[in-house]
């Protein structure tokens, strides 16, 4: 056996990644290479919201996925790490646990190899240790100025979404701000005003 498959043989590869990386069509190599560097750091792999993900004790720490410009392992516990490198990235204003280090090619994955690493030590740390994000109160989300407006015109919404649970407000409040144009954030908070009133979340 060489070198390298006694290697592979030695962790538990999910079958469900290796399908994962015959049908990526962008990004294969530097996926492999980070789940290498994910193997290497002891992790246990697993398939988790359609991408490879990481885990130690049950606990996720890292998921490997793409985008169109690049390609990214989402720490997720992110907002914890000391990151002296300065390579963590929040995705968008909102999120408030999760952070990226993006590639744009398998040489920078290659080049940071041992920062990569050190960053998931300190992951797996964070995790051993129990530490949780503190997070933001419902009332300090970003509120779309679209949906304001329609709280204000329409008291019953305004009701209705008061009456929802702070994480459906939160699922909202998120998916109402993300969009760059006031267009769209417009056409969202219309369709969804309906399950709103009828009390229900995002993706009830």
């Amino acid at each position: 056996m060489k070198e390298a498959d006694s290697w592979m043989a030695d962790r538990k590869m999910n079958p469900k990644v290796d399908e994962f990386l015959c049908n990526a069509k962008q990004w294969r190599e530097e996926y492999e290479k980070l789940r290498m560097i994910a193997l290497d750091c002891e992790l246990t792999e697993e398939f988790k919201w359609m991408h490879p993900c990481y885990t130690f004790q049950n606990k996720n720490i890292i998921l490997i996925h793409g985008f169109k410009e690049y390609c990214a392992l989402l720490f997720h516990k992110g907002a914890l790490l000391k990151d002296p490198n300065g390579i963590l990235i929040c995705q968008t204003e909102n999120v408030q646990e999760g952070r990226q280090i993006r590639f744009t090619g398998i040489q920078q994955i290659l080049d940071m190899e041992p920062i990569i690493k050190e960053y998931i030590y300190e992951a797996i740390e964070v995790e051993k240790s129990g530490l949780k994000v503190v997070k933001k109160e419902t009332a300090d989300f970003t509120v779309a100025e679209e949906f304001q407006k329609k709280l204000d015109e329409i008291p019953a919404l305004k009701i209705a979404f008061e009456a929802l649970t702070p994480g459906r407000q939160r699922a909202y409040f998120f998916y109402f701000s993300q969009p760059k144009q006031s267009k769209t954030r417009e056409s969202r908070v219309e369709k969804y005003m309906q399950k709103i009133l009828e009390g229900k979340g995002l993706d009830d």
